[in-house]
């Protein structure tokens, strides 16, 4: 019997390293991501030209995010006026279209980042493209970062009131973020405490 105490007793006593986490992420979770941090306005939008009230405007709204290979997709759907703004009217053309941008993973520390921004799909439309194209390969990678260790930190900050314990995270480093089957998978190091 004290053969079998010894290794637990010693686990619990002696400092470990930090270990291997894998932590999936859903195309869900991102979604909600984009939505809180870039399609905030109160009609979940993006402007990239003007806004609610003016007469032409250009946004984007539904971002839908999926995986495909090793990339994330984003499809967002795009509203266009184009023209001039005369007595309230925009006076001009209408444009409506989904725009594709494809993005790998990548870690950067405690974050989950993305880069080699790929255009999928644009419009037909010069001049919109002139407004999609840096709001798809730059406004959109870089408003999608997320830092994961501030995301879990917030979540294991009610664990006292309904576990008993205070847990808490001191440390994560990401190593690798890899798309696999329908998920974001991260593979991280981290240590945690308990009170």
């Amino acid at each position: 019997m004290t053969r079998l105490l010894l290794p637990v007793i010693l686990l619990l006593i002696v400092p470990h390293r930090a270990r291997a986490i894998e932590v999936k992420v859903s195309a869900k979770a991102l979604e909600r991501t984009a939505k809180a941090q870039l399609f905030s306005t109160p009609d979940g939008r993006y402007y990239m030209r003007g806004d609610a009230g003016s007469p032409c405007s250009v946004y984007a709204e539904q971002p839908r995010i999926t995986f495909r290979d090793n990339r994330i997709v984003v499809r967002v759907h795009t509203r266009a006026r184009l023209g001039t703004s005369l007595r309230g009217a925009c006076l001009g053309v209408s444009l409506t279209t989904d725009a594709v941008v494809s993005l790998v993973p990548e870690a950067e520390g405690e974050s989950i980042g993305f880069r080699d921004a790929r255009l999928e799909r644009m419009s037909d439309n010069r001049e919109l493209n002139f407004l999609l194209a840096p709001f798809l390969a730059g406004k959109l990678p870089q408003k999608l970062k997320v830092n994961a260790a501030d995301l879990m930190r917030k979540l294991l900050d009610g664990s006292g009131p309904s576990t008993g314990y205070a847990l808490s995270l001191d440390r994560l480093k990401l190593h690798s973020l890899l798309v696999q089957d329908q998920s974001l998978i991260l593979d991280a190091d981290g240590a945690m405490k308990v009170d």
